[in-house]
């Protein structure tokens, strides 16, 4: 199955999750990275408050994909932003959150994410492309839960081990916009 989840900090320093089905997760997850950036050009479908549904025809896919994403800058750098993807996978048995970072942040680190001020975790990044890094993770229903009933999303990035950058998301409309995905 692609992708990982939020972990949270106990989680983390457990080596529960560093042997060869973890690398081999990784690795079947960094082949499913590219059409991220083709949802995020692809013909807007529907706008639900600040989430838009955006759909495109992957190189080498039948059929037409669908998801739903919202881009944000940081508050005090504007050059520096985020994209999040939110989609439904084609077999529809998994659902998952493309994370794409700008380029030159810490990998180690990860991608951290915080829901109306509660930690739920961090993600590892799974590969960088010329338009950024990519984490992923395979939503569980308590994080789409978390979701939809939250107000604002936080996603951290880390230029140092110590310099985090938050990106506050609004959640309004993520619900309504993710029972819209086909």
């Amino acid at each position: 199955m692609p992708g990982s989840r939020f972990v949270s900090a106990n989680e983390r320093s457990s080596s529960c999750c560093r042997g060869p089905m973890a690398r081999a997760a990784i690795a079947a997850a960094a082949l499913l990275i590219a059409p991220a950036f083709a949802f995020a050009q692809g013909a807007v479908r529907s706008v639900h408050q600040d989430w838009q549904i955006r759909c495109d025809t992957p190189p080498g896919a039948r059929t037409e994909q669908c998801a739903l994403i919202q881009s944000v800058t940081a508050e005090d750098r504007a050059n520096v932003g985020l994209t999040i993807i939110v989609l439904k996978t084609a077999d529809a048995k998994s659902r998952l959150m493309r994370v794409v970072a700008p380029l030159g942040v810490l990998l180690p680190s990860g991608l951290g994410l915080k829901i109306d001020n509660a930690d739920i975790g961090r993600a590892g990044f799974v590969r960088c492309l010329p338009n950024g890094c990519i984490a992923e993770v395979v939503m569980d229903d308590e994080l789409l839960k978390k979701l939809r009933g939250g107000q604002t999303a936080t996603f951290i990035i880390f230029q140092t081990p110590e310099e985090g950058i938050g990106f506050p998301m609004s959640l309004k409309g993520f619900g309504e916009g993710y029972d819209k995905l086909p």
